[in-house]
């Protein structure tokens, strides 16, 4: 049977645990080629053994996205391995613990967040789009949060803030590159029961305080967010671009009132 995402090549940052390591899964059963990026070397090896034990086709890219230079190479990498780059997937992302209000959040945090969720972004698109556009097109998919389309219950201002700027970075990139069949689209996950938010939520009862939110009655997974990020991949959503693509339990239907 033919994979959706047969002859692609993807590459995907924040592959070595999460959302990237799902999805990095699921895209080599899908018959994708997949360069698998994150900074912990390890983690992302695991990954790539992983999906190579299920027969998959991948490698393990150890890279910084707040560096230029690591993202500069981790594209060439793609197109050294693999020849081509059809698929980006600018996923890596931080929530940083002193990460609070305006007033208590440092200077050094938001740097920070800002660092690797915002501009790691802007670097992943800066040098994978000469890629895709030597590809004849291709996706951009880009990790947003369901918080930048309504804020955040918990204080957090450096990653709500980071995550608007991805929904704003990503129409614009929409737009301007329409024409090259390039297409840019930010996935928004609900809240997730990934390690990212479960050290935050660390009783019952702050896990409980969340859930009573989210019309669905539970947490997403990991896993749930790689098949949106399939679809976004794949030539099925070759009409989609320039959206918020929200995967949420119900959560933003619930408390945002539309404009």
């Amino acid at each position: 049977m033919n994979g959706r995402l047969d002859g692609k090549v993807a590459l995907i940052t924040g592959a070595g645990s999460g959302i990237g390591r799902e999805t990095t899964l699921l895209f080599c059963e899908e018959g994708a080629e997949v360069v698998a990026v994150d900074i912990d070397h390890e983690a992302v090896k695991a990954t790539v053994r992983t999906a190579e034990a299920a027969g998959g086709r991948a490698v393990a890219h150890r890279a910084d996205v707040s560096s230029a230079a690591d993202c500069e190479r981790m594209v060439a990498r793609a197109e050294e391995e693999f020849g081509r780059l059809d698929v980006m997937f600018n996923n890596a992302g931080i929530m940083h613990s002193e990460d609070d209000d305006a007033e208590s959040t440092t200077e050094a945090t938001w740097n920070l967040t800002m660092d690797i969720n915002a501009k790691g972004v802007f670097l992943g698109c800066k040098y994978g789009i000469p890629a895709l556009r030597r590809a004849g097109g291709g996706s951009v998919i880009n990790t947003a949060s369901f918080v930048a389309l309504m804020g955040a219950a918990t204080a957090q201002v450096a990653y709500t803030a980071s995550k608007g700027a991805v929904l704003a970075l990503t129409r614009e990139l929409a737009v301007v590159h329409a024409r090259e069949r390039i297409r840019f689209n930010a996935l928004c996950p609900g809240p997730l029961r990934t390690e990212l938010l479960m050290k935050f939520l660390d009783t019952e009862e702050k896990k409980e305080r969340r859930l009573v939110h989210i019309p669905t009655g539970r947490f997403g997974e990991a896993a749930e967010m790689a098949q949106a990020a399939l679809y976004l991949a794949s030539d099925d959503s070759s009409y989609v671009t320039g959206t918020e693509f929200v995967v949420d339990g119900g959560i933003t239907a619930a408390y945002v009132t539309p404009t």
